[in-house]
């Protein structure tokens, strides 16, 4: 079974720690030893430990030649660095430079588009700044309009979506208040059917009950019957008095 891998971070342990520090600098200054003798480089290796002890390994028999060689080296490369960085610089003070002379001249324009300071400009310059101002107002009035119009015709839609709206109410009213009287005239139509029905119905028993009282009353004698003739006719239409009179 192989090992896991080890976590790294500082050991927490004195006494581990520095087991692990005289291992790991004896493995570090083996292969730095070897890479030196394999691959004919030159490898300048400085430790320090944590009291500050100073462990080193130099394939080269004097380190200092080594160090002067790094020195020279390094300090080539920030020179490359310094002249890649120096052209930019320049570069971004033109632009500076620019960019401000033309916020002046837009800033001084904006001024003289507000009729601020007139007084230093020629005749051909107010020309210009007046045809400048009436191409602008050209442009303003334009783009009104433009807005105006649009907005006239989205007024008109609503409108048109609102009368045909009205005009389906006023359609959906008719209709039901017609739908209402229908059946108002219906139902007037059934009461007076009623009415009528029931009126018929009572005056035939009326009539027969004239009828049987007035034969009873002819048998007492004539006066009795000469004294509900009144009746008879109070009660009855005229048109039904002619069978009772016979």
């Amino acid at each position: 079974m192989g090992r896991g891998r080890v976590q790294l971070k500082r050991i927490e342990n004195k006494i581990n720690r520095q087991v692990t520090f005289s291992k790991r600098r004896s493995g570090l200054l083996k292969k730095a030893h070897e890479i030196s003798v394999l691959c004919d480089a030159e490898v300048a290796l400085i430790v320090f430990s944590n009291k500050g002890k100073l462990f080193d390994f130099s394939s080269d028999p004097c380190m200092e030649r080594i160090l002067e060689r790094y020195e020279r080296y390094s300090y080539a490369e920030r020179q490359l660095v310094a002249n890649d960085i120096q052209p930019q610089n320049e570069n971004w003070t033109l632009e500076h430079a620019k960019l401000k002379a033309r916020l002046e001249v837009l800033q001084r324009n904006q001024r003289n588009f507000m009729g601020e300071e007139l007084d230093g400009l020629s005749i051909k310059e107010l020309q210009n700044l007046e045809h400048q101002l009436d191409s602008a107002l050209k442009h303003i009035r334009s783009r009104k309009n433009q807005l105006m119009y649009e907005s006239i015709s989205e007024l008109n839609k609503k409108d048109k979506a609102l009368q045909e709206q009205n005009n389906l109410l006023a359609k959906k009213i008719k209709e039901k208040e017609k739908a209402l009287a229908q059946q108002a005239q219906m139902e007037q139509q059934n009461d007076d059917m009623d009415l009528a029905s029931s009126i018929l119905i009572a005056q035939p028993m009326e009539t027969l009950n004239i009828r049987g009282s007035s034969q009873g009353r002819g048998d007492g004698g004539d006066n009795e019957g000469t004294s509900t003739q009144p009746q008879v006719n109070a009660l009855l239409p005229p048109w039904m008095l002619r069978p009772i009179n016979e």
